[in-house]
């Protein structure tokens, strides 16, 4: 069963190391192919494919706290949402 993490602001989950229920691989999310959904990106194990890590990705306000936070990469994030053009 793939671990679902909530929080895609914690800190070194990238980093963290995991291990596949299916066949006892291990390694980081780095390691792992990632596949994109429009609610989620799904890593799966590089050895047999089973998804191992879900994360959620984040909403606006989880955005907008983190980068309250002073989190780098939400930051660019609300930058990045400042600098899109707006409809009248």
């Amino acid at each position: 069963m793939a671990v679902t993490l909530d929080n895609y602001f914690v800190p070194s989950w990238r980093d963290a190391t995991y291990t596949c229920a299916a066949c006892e691989w291990q390694g980081s999310a780095r390691q792992m192919p990632m596949e994109l959904h429009e609610d989620e990106a799904q890593f799966d194990c590089p050895q047999c494919e089973n998804p191992i890590l879900l994360v959620v990705h984040p909403t606006l306000a989880q955005v907008q706290t983190a980068a309250a936070d002073g989190h780098p990469e939400a930051i660019e994030q609300m930058e990045i949402l400042a600098a899109a053009p707006r409809p009248d």
